[in-house]
């Protein structure tokens, strides 16, 4: 049936709805236009209805017209008018957004079953395509991760635009994390990887470019007098090894013990004897003076996080907050420290309570400790972040065979699962998704692994319980903390298909991720930049809506588009959540057990 009647303004004309049926549709169609969108659900427009000349490309759909900053012409630059004719949607009284991933995931699996850990890609050559996002993001990508290692600040410029695009288009939410580089001590760029083979002979050098195919500048001009004949060159966390022979002005001659692939700008350990040298390079700033430029960028892009690489303490993210709240960007974006120097071990727990997240970068890491002390190391840092409410990310070497190959080892299989049963909040690809043969397939392997231990878990009745202290620091926040930790209890013990919080901040939410129910948390926000940000949470199923109206309209509003949606059926028994302030000065909080009607 014909529903409505618009017209897309050309050059001065502002798009605007002519008629439209009474009620939701012209609210949907007043929407649209607002947005920019030159179609309503993918429907299209089916013929012109106006005197105004239009081009015969434009007469075959609304995809041949042109979209412009000014509005919608046709190829004359007249204004086109068309009728749009489609089956008119069921009213749900409420413009609720999901992501489409995540319906997809909920129909498919049911809602007990679906997905809780979240996965983070890193992008690169291999991704940086749309459509590839596009792949990621329909597979289940929950955070996008740009590494400022390498590219330039206009690629990913881009690729943050290609990613919003997506997002708005597509109706996904993935989210956008920003990697800084830290003071690591790295080589120079590389147009290509290089090979090393056993005795293989290369040389490390602070000498300006260019340098020949043997020959890698390093970033760091004093390491020449940190280290000595014998000593160990760890390339990327181990990748490759090479044991000094020989130093000769600013040159460092090395030898090839285990071979490998020498990536761009791959950072370098040095040990001595088995031990870290701590040379001058322990002393080197954090943050860089590159860091702070790309800190500026991430603000900039409104990035939804921003994580600090080689973290030693928690001044280093009290002086980043502070700073991030002067620009005005503390309401948009949450700050990850990246747990990879043995320095930052002893200041964990202050790191962690300064920070908004964790991630143990194992490669960097495991470089400077024991081999054996990295799954115990591993392990107290996703305890920690729990313990304190704060997402632990796991990255490094999940699935590092299939940056060739098409399968993964059964022993990456097994370590992905001991990371999954650790109830960390993220999985993270590095090179196997930046520049990896495989992307699509990795990211295959975390989601199918993740979804079939946690269901192992339930099975066991294992809901990752261990002893929360509170983190409250505030009367007001111990209230909401409590309410949460009755909340997920009684889903428990319950059987209860889902929490249902609604949360403008995404605190709430924060407290009943920590708790790690059973049941999936669907957390409702107005706020897009929070919606995002909750991608990182564990079992966190995040909605935008507008919180009008009471508390108890939102929860009716919310059951009705679910039902639509059929993401629940009528007597499904859900908690509610909710601290919505209806006025500023007042505070409704409130836990039901509620059937859906």
């Amino acid at each position: 049936m014909v529903v409505g009647r618009v017209q897309f303004g050309g050059a001065g004309v502002r798009s605007r709805v002519l008629s439209a049926r009474a009620g939701p549709m012209h609210r949907l169609l007043g929407k649209q236009l607002r947005n920019g969108c030159p179609h309503v659900g993918g429907h299209r427009f089916v013929r012109r209805c106006s005197s105004e000349p239009i081009s015969e490309e434009a007469e075959q759909g609304v995809i041949e017209i042109l979209q412009e900053d000014d509005g919608v012409v046709a190829g004359n630059g007249s204004p086109v008018v068309m009728e749009m004719e489609m089956e008119e949607p069921q009213d749900t009284g409420c413009d609720l957004e999901v992501d489409a991933v995540l319906q997809k995931e909920l129909k498919e699996n049911g809602v007990r079953s679906t997905r809780r850990t979240r996965i983070i890609c890193t992008i690169g050559p291999a991704t940086e395509a749309p459509e590839m996002l596009e792949k990621l993001a329909r597979n289940g990508m929950n955070v996008a991760r740009l590494n400022m290692c390498h590219a330039t600040p206009d690629w990913h410029r881009t690729v943050i635009k290609r990613i919003r695009k997506m997002n708005q288009e597509k109706g996904y939410s993935v989210a956008v994390m920003l990697d800084t580089e830290g003071s690591e001590v790295h080589i120079s760029s590389l147009h290509n990887p290089r090979r090393v083979e056993v005795a293989d002979e290369v040389t490390f050098t602070v000498r300006n470019p260019p340098y020949s195919d043997r020959v890698f500048g390093v970033s760091y001009d004093a390491f020449i007098y940190d280290i000595e004949v014998g000593d160990q060159v760890i390339v990327d966390g181990g990748m490759v090894l090479l044991e000094v022979i020989d130093k000769a002005g600013p040159d460092v001659h090395c030898r090839c013990i285990d071979p490998g692939l020498i990536l761009s700008r791959a950072n370098l350990t040095f040990k001595r004897t088995g031990h870290l040298i701590r040379g001058q390079n322990a002393n080197l700033s954090v943050v860089t003076a590159k860091d702070w430029q790309d800190i500026d960028f991430a603000i900039e892009n409104m990035v939804d996080f921003i994580a600090i690489s080689f973290v030693k303490s928690a001044e280093v993210i009290e002086n980043l907050s502070h700073y991030i709240k002067r620009q005005n960007g503390g309401d948009h974006m949450e700050i990850i420290a990246k747990i990879e120097s043995v320095d930052s071990l002893p200041n964990l727990d202050s790191i962690a309570r300064a920070s908004d997240g964790l991630m143990v970068a194992r490669g960097d890491l495991g470089a400077q400790i024991a081999l054996d002390e990295v799954p115990s190391v591993q392990k107290e840092i996703v305890i920690k972040g729990r313990e304190l409410g704060k997402p632990v990310i796991v990255a490094s070497h999940l699935l590092q065979s299939m940056i060739d190959n098409p399968i993964p080892t059964r022993a990456e299989v097994a370590d992905v699962a001991d990371v999954v049963r650790q109830r960390a909040d993220g999985l993270m690809l590095c090179s196997e998704s930046a520049a990896g043969n495989y992307p699509d397939k990795s990211l295959d392997v975390l989601r199918s692994v993740s979804t079939q231990v946690e269901e192992w878990c339930r099975q066991e009745q294992n809901f990752g319980g261990i002893k929360l202290p509170s983190i409250a620091k505030s009367d007001d926040g111990m209230v909401s903390e409590e309410l949460c930790a009755s909340a997920a209890m009684m889903a428990n013990n319950l059987g209860a298909s889902a929490i249902f919080v609604f949360t403008r901040r995404g605190f709430m939410a924060n407290f009943l991720s920590r708790l790690r129910p059973e049941c999936p948390i669907f957390a409702f926000t107005d706020r897009q930049s929070v919606r995002r940000r909750m991608n990182l949470r564990w079992g966190v199923m995040p909605f935008r809506m507008s919180f009008d109206g009471s508390p108890e309209d939102n929860i009716t509003r919310t059951f009705r588009f679910l039902k639509v949606r059929k993401l629940v059926d009528s007597g499904d028994l859900v908690v509610v959540v909710s601290d919505i302030r209806p006025e500023p000065s007042e505070v409704v909080r409130s836990i039901q057990v509620r059937h859906v009607l």
